[in-house]
């Protein structure tokens, strides 16, 4: 059985009570557009990054991006898996806490990471750099931590944040769920044990959401990979819990189904549990299983391949948020489909431009092709202008410093917008090809220069050849 993780989403389940003025994370208003997914892809060094996706229903999802990553760890394993999203109960902050897992690439499910990791945003798009959180080193035995997950306990007034680790704990070593509390995803206190099935048998993926009050007997429903998928209400997310049943009623056992995640339809009284799964192509990856009672399995409802369309790429063990009409519209703009595009020589047809450790040249045959990929996009200073995205660094951009060019991490600064927007003209060279004037230096393009990218005057025929670019896939 693959054990990877859970699925994260506290969105937005159910409408808010008249009398609510502060969302928590898990919720959000029925009036709210859309959906989005945050999911990684397949078990390769790739695959192991952070993707998009977006819905209007909760059940067609289109690839954002052009399927491309968004975000990739540089941190710990430098794979990531699983991405929980956390929202602040005002709706100021956002996390995504992930595992820290490359397999096929340097990890093994045996020899995992102790930490997770974390990236922080204010505004849902653009993020920080990440950092690694280690969450199972005060774990006695503590071998790793997988398949995090996160929500605002009203109780505390702080995040419980959960995962599991595989330790020994009274002479059996397995896989149980943990828990410690936050406010930051920097600190946390010391790990408890949360969730402990009997003899040996272990847990991996437990996700739990808040449900509207009125809509049955608890305030919070989660689903736990053991082996049967066990059901489970409680009224407190650290209190006592009751077994509802298990997904085994429904043919889906532990070894067919993990990674769970709840979501909660905007506009009528149903939810969607999302599971990762086989499908009828043998490619993992979620499927929907509908209800319009999460404490009632019996209700849990199967669905047939037509009635739901997962999009382009596969999704795996993530995360799903209700938008509010202010986050969908940055999150539509920042992350469009632009196509994937490289740069070549004008006067060495052979060589493209690409980075290699930060460093930005051109060069022929360059391996992997993905360092001389960039999306062209809107500027970030400036109308009618450009900036390049790097597809294998999603958020570094091509910049220069004292005329030099480096690939680096945008840090959202008026001064970086500046030194990485450029406006498209037609080729210094040649008119049908294209040259980069520079946007806070006008008086200089982007060249070559003894295959290194610069930022230079151009006064000479050779550098007006060293100035053209094709734009090409």
């Amino acid at each position: 059985m693959v054990l990877s993780r859970l699925a994260a989403i506290f969105v937005a389940v159910g409408l808010l009570l008249a009398s609510q003025t502060l969302a928590t994370p898990q919720r959000a208003t029925g009036a709210d557009p859309g959906y989005l997914m945050w999911h990684f892809t397949a078990d390769s060094a790739n695959g192991q990054r952070l993707h998009l996706a977006h819905s209007t229903d909760g059940l067609r999802w289109n690839d954002l991006n052009g399927g491309g990553t968004v975000l990739r760890s540089t941190v710990g394993t430098k794979g990531v898996r699983d991405p929980a999203l956390i929202r602040s109960p005002d709706g100021s902050k956002y996390w995504i806490v992930a595992t820290d897992l490359c397999i096929r690439c340097g990890s093994t499910y045996t020899n995992g990471s102790p930490s997770l990791v974390v990236w922080e945003s204010t505004d849902l798009v653009t993020w920080s750099q990440p950092r690694l959180i280690n969450v199972a080193g005060a774990i006695p035995d503590g071998r790793n931590a997988w398949a995090p997950e996160a929500i605002w306990n009203p109780e505390t007034k702080d995040y419980v944040l959960y995962w599991a680790t595989n330790a020994t704990l009274n002479g059996v070593l397995k896989y149980r769920i943990y828990y410690a509390r936050t406010t930051d995803f920097r600190t946390i206190t010391t790990p408890k044990v949360w969730i402990d099935p009997p003899g040996a048998t272990p847990v991996v993926d437990t996700q739990m959401t808040e449900v509207p009050a009125g809509t049955g007997p608890y305030r919070y429903v989660r689903v736990s990979g053991d082996g049967q998928n066990s059901v489970e209400g409680s009224n407190s997310i650290l209190g006592t819990w009751t077994n509802l049943g298990n997904l085994s009623s429904i043919g889906l056992t532990g070894n067919v189904v993990e990674g769970p995640v709840w979501m909660k339809f905007r506009d009528r009284n149903e939810w969607a549990l999302y599971i990762d799964h086989n499908n009828s192509s043998g490619v993992r990856e979620y499927m929907p299983i509908l209800t319009t009672n999460p404490f009632s399995v019996s209700s849990y409802r199967i669905q047939d391949s037509r009635s739901y369309d997962m999009g382009g790429t596969a999704k795996r063990h993530g995360a799903i948020m209700t938008l509010t009409a202010a986050e969908e519209s940055r999150v539509l703009a920042r992350w469009p489909n632009t196509p994937v595009n490289r740069l070549q020589s004008y006067n060495v047809q052979d060589r493209y431009v690409r980075h290699t450790n930060g460093d930005v040249r051109i060069d022929a045959g360059v391996s992997p092709v993905d360092e001389s990929q960039f999306r062209l996009r809107p500027g970030l200073a400036g109308s009618g202008t450009v900036s390049f995205e790097s597809v294998d660094f999603p958020g570094y951009f091509l910049r220069h410093s004292n005329y030099d060019f480096r690939l680096a991490y945008n840090d959202g600064t008026t001064q970086f917008a500046a030194d990485a927007t450029f406006r498209k003209v037609a080729g210094l060279a040649d008119a049908s090809w294209s040259s980069f004037q520079s946007y806070n230096h006008p008086d200089r393009y982007i060249r070559h220069y003894a295959y290194q990218l610069r930022l230079d005057r151009i006064t000479t025929t050779l550098g007006r050849g060293d100035a053209a670019f094709r734009v090409t896939n």
